[in-house]
């Protein structure tokens, strides 16, 4: 009988580590599950090394549903938008979050699991969430748990998904855990909306100025020059008109070369993203971006906040959720700071010390969190915290808009106001030396 070797993590979150017989690698999991353990890394021993569960979400070998990435995402260094938690392989965030919420509901008004499987199965359009949950029911009807069934297809469920489901088994509150997961998902894929919202808008004037400087600089700009050069003949031309031609003549000789320098900095951005220093410098600068840093700051400390209070409430073990908070922070300097805070529950300590000491979270969350680490509450504090800063996340993006709006325009203005200024000086000297020959003549 083949023996394997594993690393799961038991109910208060603490990592264990030994070896064990199994027929397959998924009698291996079973056995853990059945021993109470969640494992994370499941190998054969003197076999091809496939895994079960990577540490960092990673699924290699065979099975019938293997995955690449698990819907944690690529690990902590890189950046995790928050789609990722639970949309995936074609699954959007916004058609889960839907098929939460109707199985919460067919739950909840008594209908079994199975059957409810069925039915959204049934009126479900999406294909592949569709093939899913016929998995899912296959599983179930086989004697799996929900949780493990969802433990299948990491890339449509994430580990938090997973997690709350197992808590709300274990606890006998499976329709309670649901409902919140579905209003967490909902609340999730506003706070994404609005940030995008706020986004399209600055973006779209900064393109659409991009593509007016250029059309100006490559196709207008020279033909002027020509004119100037012609009917001048020699002429000084004014110093701003001499800088924007200058400028004009730079860009149209140098269109690939500028076109190309962006890309390799886009891309030399994307590389630097994926080390773990580069993604530490880049989620702290998004951090202290002008404009954008506080929005992302305020919805960045929401989710956090959210999500932990979301797992602890639904039963899920504080070191489980810290763990799992920190795969899904979507921001390495958060993550750091969830790790120093996971390492220190995990010494008997407060949660509060690290909390502070990370520099990431304002003064009000830390005292928030004390009172309700104090008082035994901390799971209403988190989703009161979360609350308000969601709301300061939306007056944030109405502030941002409103600024940004006179801004672009004035600074499009500008751009295009400038250049025309400079092609104009020149020809106000070309009319007023027509005039003084047309007078010189008569």
């Amino acid at each position: 009988m083949p023996k394997f070797t594993y690393t799961a993590m038991d109910a208060k979150g603490a990592e264990k580590k030994g070896a064990l017989d199994a027929d397959s690698q998924n009698g291996a999991i079973t056995q853990l599950r059945e021993l109470g353990l969640f494992p994370t890394n499941v190998v054969e021993v003197g076999g091809d090394k496939k895994q079960a569960k990577a540490t960092k979400g990673e699924e290699k070998g065979s099975g019938k549903r293997s995955a690449a990435k698990s819907a944690g995402g690529k690990g902590l260094g890189t950046n995790i938008n928050i789609s990722a938690l639970w949309g995936g392989s074609g699954v959007k965030a916004k058609v889960l979050t839907i098929f939460t919420r109707q199985l919460a509901t067919l739950v909840d008004a008594g209908l079994p699991l199975l059957r409810g499987l069925s039915v959204l199965q049934r009126q479900e359009r999406n294909p592949v969430l569709k093939n899913v949950i016929g998995d899912l029911a296959t599983a179930v009807e086989s004697g799996s748990t929900f949780s493990e069934a969802l433990f299948q297809h990491p890339k449509i469920f994430s580990k938090l998904y997973i997690n709350m489901v197992k808590a709300g088994e274990v606890g006998g509150v499976l329709e309670v855990v649901l409902n919140r997961l579905s209003q967490f998902m909902e609340k999730a894929e506003k706070i994404k909306g609005k940030i995008k919202a706020a986004m399209f808008y600055p973006m779209a004037v900064l393109i659409i100025a991009v593509g007016i400087l250029s059309f100006l600089m490559i196709k207008i700009v020279p033909q002027f020059e020509a004119i100037f050069s012609e009917m001048l003949q020699g002429v000084p031309l004014p110093a701003f008109t001499v800088f924007v031609l200058g400028f004009s003549r730079r860009i149209k000789d140098n269109a690939l070369l500028v076109v190309g320098l962006l890309i390799a900095l886009i891309i030399a951005v994307k590389i630097i993203g994926k080390t773990t220093a580069g993604r530490i410098v880049i989620d702290r600068l998004k951090l202290h971006a002008p404009l954008f840093g506080d929005v992302i700051r305020k919805a960045t400390i929401a989710r956090f906040t959210r999500t932990l209070g979301t797992l602890v409430a639904s039963g899920v073990p504080i070191l489980q959720a810290l763990l799992i908070v920190r795969e899904t922070s979507g921001n390495r300097v958060i993550a750091n700071a969830v790790s120093k805070i996971h390492d220190s529950v995990k010494e008997g300590e407060s949660i509060v010390q690290p909390l502070d000491a990370s520099g990431v979270f304002p003064p009000m969350v830390v005292s928030m969190i004390d009172v309700g680490e104090t008082t035994g509450a901390l799971p209403d504090m988190l989703m009161k915290i979360a609350d308000n800063y969601e709301e300061e996340v939306d007056n944030a993006i109405s502030a941002m808009v409103s600024l940004l709006e006179p801004i672009m325009i004035v600074f499009l203005a500008l751009i295009v106001g400038s250049i025309v200024i400079a092609l104009f000086l020149p020809l106000i000297k070309i009319i007023t030396t027509l005039g003084q020959d047309a007078s010189g003549g008569s």
